[in-house]
């Protein structure tokens, strides 16, 4: 089997997994959140419930309840909720080594942003996740994360440093969605080094017979809380990269600010509710405006470095895309794809209602068509993905002179 057609299956295979992970560590947080959120003051006079909550779903009744430290004996049967966190965390990784990092030229470097090698730009993206979590772990443990609310300001600020650092050195797909990573990151690692670790103190205490200290819980407790408000922005982030409207504005780090801004909006209407403190609708009116200025903002012209930028792409060719650019049937494919895809593959498309190419790819030069050759081979020679149920008419011999010139320049 042809190797480009395995390594899709192998992205879609991870891409899945992190797809079924997130779920069910989205799931989970949001459960126990509202859980918590919703716990009423217990009947139950022994010592330690600190309140509980009766539930129905399909078609059974839950009785749970909340200790306030850990129930006097502890049961044997005890579930750890760990797994989906780090199974998410990792299965994500993968799909940034396998989008990001084995295609750094195509996805992650962009040169008329930075132009840095391929080690380089990986480097920035391995050194900035470490970075996220060391900063904001050391913020959480001084002085100034006793303070919730100068710790979540000093978080967000933090957040919107790092929106612009990634626009300034990456791609505009790429910036985003290592902002979605960075926040990532840090909430897995609340779960791993943290969440996890104090809970196991609890448990290791009352093995051994002594009273566990409840500032653990308190601990722990504050990094879940964090973690609920980084939730809805991770999500918005990691679909990013299929809207270019989001991700190819000049805009791109300040639309990624507001969307954690819009993050806390929607998270505090859902916490009020579940605590029972009444429904914020003002909350959900804040949260159009700030969607409504991050779409004017998509809309904003940019600075003009890329179309001046443009001139030089050909002498820009990285080896890979050189290659392809040389091979034979170059240009007769170069005609076919300008003549076939650019109605909506371009800067300025051509198409009712696209207003960005999609997924950020345009074809207005050969440099780009040599540099999107393996998406090209893939979705317009050996499927017919595209052009979208075939409207501008791709006739067989084009597709099969695109899959000769890929192969050729392959050998």
């Amino acid at each position: 089997m042809d190797m480009v057609v395995l390594e899709s299956w192998l992205e879609f295979a991870v891409r899945w997994l992190h797809v079924i992970t997130a779920i069910a560590w989205i799931g989970s947080s949001f459960y126990f959140i509202a859980l918590d959120l919703g716990l009423r003051r217990s009947d139950d006079r022994r010592r330690g419930v600190h309140g509980e909550e009766w539930q129905v779903h399909g078609g059974g009744f839950y009785h749970i309840q909340k200790y306030l430290v850990a129930p006097e004996r502890l049961p044997q049967d005890l579930v750890w909720f760990k797994w989906e966190s780090y199974s998410t965390w990792l299965s994500g990784f993968a799909m940034l080594i396998l989008v990001y990092y084995m295609g750094a030229e195509l996805y992650l470097i962009d040169p008329r942003v930075a132009d840095i090698s391929v080690w380089a730009g990986v480097l920035i993206s391995l050194a900035s996740l470490a970075f996220g979590w060391i900063a904001y772990d050391l913020i959480c443990k001084s002085r100034f994360g006793a303070n919730n609310t100068y710790l979540m300001i000093g978080l967000y600020l933090i957040l919107v440093l790092m929106a612009w650092g990634y626009a300034q050195v990456f791609s505009g797909r790429a910036a985003l969605l290592h902002l979605g990573a960075f926040t990532a990151t840090i909430m897995t690692a609340n779960v791993f080094f943290i969440i996890i670790p104090n809970q196991k103190i609890v448990v290791a205490d009352l093995r051994a017979g002594r009273r566990p200290d409840p500032k653990y819980g308190v601990i722990a407790k504050q990094r879940s809380t964090h973690n609920n408000y980084l939730t809805l922005p991770v999500l918005f982030l990691m679909l990013s990269n299929h809207y270019p409207a989001a991700f190819a504005s000049s805009w791109n780090w300040l639309i990624a600010s507001l969307v954690f801004l819009m993050g806390v909006t929607i998270r505090h209407f859902f916490n009020s509710m579940h605590a029972r403190k009444g429904r914020p609708w003002w909350t959900w009116g804040l949260t159009a405006v700030l969607f409504a200025l991050i779409v004017w903002l998509s809309s904003l012209p940019g600075d003009g470095a890329e179309e001046g930028a443009r001139a030089d792409e050909d002498a820009a060719l990285s080896g890979a895309a050189a290659r392809f650019a040389a091979a034979d049937g170059f240009e007769e494919v170069a005609d076919i794809v300008m003549g076939r895809c650019s109605m909506c593959h371009a800067a300025e498309p051509g198409w009712d209602g696209i207003r960005f190419p999609p997924r950020g790819v345009a074809f207005d030069t050969p440099a780009e068509i040599a540099r999107h050759a393996r998406q090209i081979y893939l979705q317009a020679g050996l499927t017919d993905a595209m052009p979208p149920a075939n409207l501008s008419f791709m006739e067989p011999e084009e597709r099969r002179a695109i899959v000769d010139w890929y192969r050729a320049a392959s050998r």
